[in-house]
């Protein structure tokens, strides 16, 4: 049995090495990173206030000020990686 791999034809360099495509506006992997980033530091934030105000060191109405906001901001981060995937260009060439 012979070991050795088959030999590439001459014009193997004629054809071109596909290269993986990626897809999105901006690099999906800088926006899946930000976005981890800024959804886990407004979960984290939330989950500070949320205490403070269980323990009283915060007035209620601060406590869902707070909490819609960091909301507001996490669901905008993951809506904006959400589009930047959809509207991104893609490149098959």
């Amino acid at each position: 049995m012979n070991t050795t791999p088959p030999a590439l034809p001459d014009n193997a360099s004629l054809f071109p090495v596909k290269k993986k495509s990626t897809r999105g506006f901006f690099p999906p992997t800088i926006i899946k990173t930000i976005s981890f980033c800024i959804i886990s530091l407004c979960i984290l934030a939330g989950v500070v206030v949320s205490i403070l105000a269980i323990w009283d060191f915060t007035r209620q109405d601060t406590l869902w000020r707070f909490a819609s906001s960091f909301l507001v901001v996490a669901a905008g981060t993951m809506l904006f990686a959400f589009l930047n995937g959809i509207f991104g260009d893609r490149s098959d060439a």
